[in-house]
């Protein structure tokens, strides 16, 4: 139900807070409706469209998703956010599928599937044309059969390229290259074969299918189309490359996906889409990948800086690096690079980007973990640790180490992440220091995910 929970006068309109109450828990949506001043009539009116939006994405998640993604199909930033929002509420969003893909987004067993209408270069009539074929044949058996099946003079090569690059065939076939390498040679056999049907004349493999299955498109002439020698797949880089060029945005896997959702749990880094909610003065971390690096020479002194384009599983955002820490961070400032960056929200031209002050790159990072057991965990060994851990303090750069205690007993144990004011710098030198002081310290990749 639908209840206004109270008021408060602003101008001559009352403005409305508006609850919604559900299965005991209550929720409270006060901002869309007090920041826009609507009378009461409005108010309700919105507030019942926020109680059915909360309903179904509390109670139908994977559909709720599945219809923000079809109807932001054609803004590549929402739908990255909308993965992004997947991913948070456990719901995988698969790659484009040739015999299971419809137009649009697609609810399937728990799961979001691609729709063939957010592939690049892929028209409509192409879409008409397989989902054709697909319903009167039957499954495709491979790409020489879908070759086979469809109007190439529509899909075209144009198109075939971005189904293969997207991961369409995978289930056929997963070696991408080998697709790419065969497409040349399937597409004139099966021209060759169209040319004939036209012209009226049949071959052996069509008469021996015909034998068995009245359905010409059913039968097993594909198998012996032309192939190419075998080549070695894509690297799995390159393939999340081409999905990234063909979509927009990584379906298989994202390069930062494995390291974040254990490194939120350590190092509390923002997320990109946050980065205009922070505040101005706070020194954030944020896990990102640079995809877009330009370098540029001061007018005063020729002093080296750089812009960056950065992206993480949400968003993207621009970032600055002055000449003084350009110096000292440079090697690490390359196209696709995988970072944690540490730095300052600033807005500039009405934009927000991040002035970077420090990176450290994901594969290089570490922690240190302080193994406490439940007899240690006192008020002395607490305030011991803790006055090793502030040794470092007084240094003015980004603490970026951070430490964490694994209190265990047994089979059980316990993390429990320092404050970032505990952190330190040289992570070596402060695992020798816990030791000689007689910790059980040792350091850990954050990349180590397990």
């Amino acid at each position: 139900m639908v209840k206004i929970i109270g008021r408060k006068p602003l101008g001559t309109q009352p403005v409305y807070d508006i609850g919604v109450e559900r299965d005991h828990n209550f929720l409270l949506f006060n901002g869309s409706v007090a920041s826009n001043c609507f009378n009461k009539s409005h108010s309700t009116a919105y507030a019942y469209v926020t109680y059915q939006t909360a309903f179904l994405k509390a109670n139908y998640p994977v559909e709720y998703m599945t219809a923000l993604l079809t109807a932001s199909s054609g803004n590549q930033d929402k739908v990255q956010k909308y993965i992004a929002t997947c991913t948070t509420m456990g719901i995988d969003v698969l790659q484009p599928d040739i015999n299971r893909s419809q137009v649009d987004f697609t609810p399937v067993s728990g799961k979001i599937l691609f729709g063939f209408s957010a592939i690049r270069n892929l028209g409509e009539g192409a879409i008409e044309i397989i989902l054709q074929k697909r319903e009167a044949g039957g499954d495709f058996q491979s790409l020489a059969d879908f070759c086979d099946r469809v109007d190439l003079r529509v899909v075209n090569r144009r198109a075939l390229e971005p189904l293969i690059y997207s991961g369409a065939f995978d289930r056929l076939e997963k070696n991408r290259k080998q697709l790419i390498h065969d497409l040349e040679v399937l597409i004139s056999w099966a021209q060759d074969r169209a040319k004939d049907r036209e012209s009226g004349q049949i071959n052996i493999f069509d008469v021996l299918g015909n034998t068995d299955n009245n359905n010409s498109e059913a039968n097993d002439a594909w198998k012996a189309a032309p192939t190419t020698p075998k080549v070695e797949d894509f690297s799995a880089q390159e393939k999340l490359q081409q999905e990234k060029e063909l979509l927009g945005f990584y379906v298989s896997d994202h390069p930062l996906k494995s390291v974040r959702l254990f490194a939120n749990q350590v190092l509390t880094p923002i997320n990109l889409n946050e980065l205009a909610d922070q505040n101005k003065r706070t020194i954030l971390s944020a896990i990102v990948m640079l995809t877009e690096v330009k370098f540029h020479n001061t007018k005063t002194n020729g002093d080296r800086m750089a812009f960056v384009q950065m992206e993480d599983l949400t968003s993207q955002a621009d970032g600055v690096i002055f000449p003084k820490t350009f110096e000292r961070i440079s090697s690490f400032i390359e196209k696709d690079a995988r970072l944690i960056v540490w730095g300052k929200a600033d807005e500039r031209d009405e934009k927000i980007q991040m002035i970077i002050e420090d990176v450290e790159p994901i594969e290089t990072a570490q922690m240190i973990i302080v193994e406490l057991t439940p007899q240690r965990v006192d008020t002395a060994t607490l305030k011991r640790l803790q006055s090793i851990l502030q040794e470092q303090s007084g240094e003015r750069k980004p603490q970026k180490v951070p430490v964490i205690a694994r209190v265990g007993a047994l089979n059980q144990s316990q993390f429990v992440r320092f404050d970032p004011k505990y952190w330190v710098q040289d992570y070596q030198g402060m695992v020798d220091r816990l030791k000689s002081a007689g910790f059980q310290a040792r350091t850990k990749a954050l990349a180590e995910n397990k």
